[in-house]
């Protein structure tokens, strides 16, 4: 094997064993980690720092915090994995001093300090807003469908229940015929399986039961959907389209220079129209910053939100919704069915293309 670069013999004994700090580089983001986590006041965010005096030694939650903080970073968010890469990865081995926690000490931390986990984002904002980041009155909010633990047979909405209902009612009917024609076999002294046509629709009648109380208690949810697994998941719809996803909608607030994320919070709202206005103020809170600007997607387009964010000294730059009947046969809209280029000038435009002094700019949010 000559021209090429040959590792180190596995065999080959060192008189002294290589140092750990060796492998993480100056400019590693482990060491912010390490340096964040150090200047953090755990008591104060709601950590528990003050071990217990009988039984096996806790591990400190400094050193949990920052196994949280490496899985977040690089995408590990399961505890199992966690578990797998405190063994191996050099990173985790500088960061924890060689400490292993198993996969349920890691769940178990997580679980039991999410109000913590959280203090301690928040201080990593201040952290942000301190050094000079966070200066431009700006943000960026979106939302993103992530799957919960419910699956979608064990979700219903008034449209499932119904279909549901409507193919037990077929079936029922089909073995109603069924029975009819065994019971005439019967009675001309042939041999049939009515025994076996009743039990499946006795089974059937129960089926009903159960989805006629769904029905009811579909009809009382406050959303029109029950989780039986997860109660708080819903059926996520993106547009005018339902997806497969039973989840959550996570409302997320980025600063647009760093891509940081500033707010979050997870909600069960079906669309993003309505949740304009909380996350702005949670923006604006997070900022510290009397006015900004917030940028976000058409989904979120509603002029009695952009009002609401204008009475909170918040500017919301979201396109405006396109509806109408027009629309859905694929059709072109009103205010784009005519040829109104820049360069025409403005004397010459059709009377429909001006803009109407019955609809004030106040009221509508500018393009972004």
């Amino acid at each position: 094997m000559s021209r090429f670069l040959e590792g180190d013999d596995r065999d080959q004994r060192a008189l002294l064993p290589p140092s750990i700090e060796d492998y993480v580089g100056e400019d590693n983001p482990v060491r912010v980690i390490d340096a964040f986590v150090a200047a953090l006041d755990l008591a104060a965010a709601g950590f528990d720092v003050t071990p217990a005096k009988t039984g096996r030694p806790a591990y400190h939650p400094g050193a949990m915090l920052k196994i949280y903080i490496y899985g977040y970073m690089n995408r590990l968010q399961s505890s199992r994995r966690l578990e797998a890469e405190c063994g191996r990865n050099l990173e985790l081995m500088w960061l924890t001093g060689r400490l292993a926690p198993d996969f349920k000490t890691i769940a178990d931390f997580r679980r039991d300090n999410g109000a913590a986990i959280c203090a301690a984002c928040a201080r990593f904002i201040a952290i942000c807003r301190e050094i000079g980041m966070f200066t431009r009155p700006v943000a960026v909010v979106d939302g993103s469908k992530f799957k919960g633990v419910n699956a979608r047979d064990k979700n219903f909405t008034r449209g499932k229940v119904k279909s549901q209902i409507e193919q037990v009612e077929k079936a029922m009917e089909r073995y109603l015929i069924e029975l009819d024609a065994a019971d005439r076999h019967e009675a001309m002294g042939f041999s049939s399986e009515s025994g076996r046509l009743r039990e499946k629709l006795g089974r059937l009648e129960a089926q009903m039961e159960k989805l006629k109380a769904m029905e009811k208690a579909v009809a009382d949810a406050p959303e029109r959907q029950v989780s039986l697994t997860d109660p708080d998941t819903r059926l996520m719809i993106i547009g005018a389209q339902v997806i497969g996803v039973v989840g959550y909608n996570v409302q997320t607030v980025t600063d647009p220079d760093h891509h940081l994320i500033i707010v979050r919070e997870v909600t069960n709202h079906v669309v993003d129209r309505g949740l304009l206005p909380r996350m702005a103020q949670m923006a604006k809170d997070a900022l510290g910053m009397e006015k900004i600007d917030v940028i976000a997607d058409k989904g979120y387009f509603s002029g009695w939100d952009v009002m609401r964010c204008k009475e909170m000294d918040v500017d919301a730059l979201t396109p405006r919704t396109r509806t109408g009947a027009s629309l859905g046969k694929k059709c072109f809209a009103k205010e784009t069915s005519c040829i109104c280029p820049i360069a025409t000038p403005i004397a010459a435009r059709p009377a429909r293309c001006l803009p109407s002094a019955a609809a004030p700019m106040s009221l509508t949010s500018r393009p972004i």
